[in-house]
């Protein structure tokens, strides 16, 4: 009798193993993990393009297998990982460890888990006739805004050859997520009029105006509890407003002529972060530049966008919904907190859902680990696409 227990396939072991050992962190390139892909694909027999940033540093990877001229579903899933420096890790986060039944690793859950497991199951893929393709889709720079998904989705939207569904395989234990919050983050330099602080009123006070925006945000972010909207669904069930950052001034005896703070929304997929922009950048143009620019009509405020990513809301009755649900075996679809790129994908027109191997909870955190039962229900779920695409 043997009492082990269940194991992942010894070649998604090994993938992830590989993948695991890539320094994939935002900040880096990961283009040698990208050849390493595409390498493993070509031996393969299976084509794939690479869709490089501006400085040719990083890479989108994307392949179809199967029929080149109908749809199919997209998996997907992005290469970057958050960094490690900082942190109170007792394994190397770059050696695929196995301890107490757990599998540690940088990314082990967010998000090469799913990547190996989709990799590994590419030769299954080869072996059977496909009557709608699947489509591999590994992009960049998801930790810090999803950002490489952009350029992505901008390809996929030129081609004749779009996929029908995309499941997004971030780590929700293999549950079905359905929806997911939008980000807006938004970095405010505050100009000001430097003098001695003796003669604080001949100057401008970059860091109090920065001080008056940041009031002003923390009064919408009370509204927006207030009144809503709402969704239960989530566990804060209404937009959030939140300012993370700040920086400004030099000494004390100094009136500051700089300032900069950075800001960000959290909106339901219903709740537009444009407006609420558009409604702060006009409180700070028809209520604080004018006084500012008494003085020196060189003050005032400017705006960059810091990131972005649009929020998912797609119907518990949907098809890629109900798919999704059929393949992992999930009754339920739920809705979180963190952002993905699935939002991306819906707003280009290709119906999405988040369901992958791991949970959020060790995502980001020292001894990020995955459990194997984990990557081995994300191989069933992997096998039901290729089945339902081979009938």
């Amino acid at each position: 009798m043997n009492n082990e227990a269940p194991s992942p396939r010894a070649e998604t072991m090994e993938l992830l193993k590989t993948l695991v050992s890539f320094d994939t962190t935002s900040y880096r390139s990961n283009l040698e993990l990208i050849d390493y892909v595409r390498e493993y694909l070509n031996h393969l027999g299976v084509t794939s393009t690479l869709d490089f940033n501006k400085d040719k540093t990083k890479a989108n990877l994307y392949a179809v297998i199967g029929p080149q001229d109908r749809g199919g579903i997209a998996l997907s899933g992005h290469t970057d990982v958050v960094p490690v420096e900082g942190q109170n890790w007792t394994v190397d986060p770059w050696q695929l460890t196995q301890k107490d039944n757990l599998i540690y690793g940088r990314g082990s859950a967010d998000m090469k888990g799913f990547i190996s497991v989709v990799l590994a199951a590419v030769p299954n893929m080869m072996s059977v006739t496909l009557n709608k393709p699947i489509h591999l889709c590994l992009s960049y720079d998801e930790e810090i805004g999803c950002l490489g998904v952009r350029s992505l989705l901008e390809y996929l939207s030129t081609q004749d050859n779009r996929p029908q569904a995309c499941f997004v395989g971030e780590p929700t234990n293999m549950d079905v997520v359905i929806g997911h919050k939008g980000k807006l983050a938004t970095r405010c330099r505050v100009k000001g009029h430097a003098c001695h602080s003796s003669l604080a009123p001949q100057g401008v006070n970059a860091v109090e105006f920065a001080a008056k925006i940041i009031t002003y945000l923390s009064g919408m972010a009370k509204r927006k509890q207030q009144d809503g909207p709402f969704d239960e669904a989530y566990d804060v069930p209404h937009t959030t407003v939140h300012t993370g950052v700040i920086h400004g001034g030099t000494m004390v005896n100094v009136v500051p002529e700089e300032c900069e703070f950075i800001f960000e929304f959290r909106n339901l997929p219903t709740d537009d972060p444009e407006n609420m922009l558009i409604e702060v950048q006009k409180f700070a143009r028809d209520k604080l530049e004018p006084a500012m620019k008494e003085v020196d009509p060189e003050t005032g405020f400017l705006w960059e966008e810091e990131s972005r990513f649009p929020g998912l809301d797609t119907a518990v009755d949907a098809e890629v919904a109900k798919l999704a649900q059929r393949f992992s075996g999930s009754r339920s679809a739920r809705k979180v907190a963190f952002g993905t790129e699935a939002g991306g994908f819906a707003r280009t027109g290709i119906p999405a859902v988040v369901c992958g191997p791991g949970s959020i909870q060790q995502a980001h955190k020292p001894d990020e680990f995955i459990h194997p039962a984990q990557l081995i229900a994300c191989e069933r779920f992997v096998d039901e696409v290729i089945h339902h695409l081979s009938n």
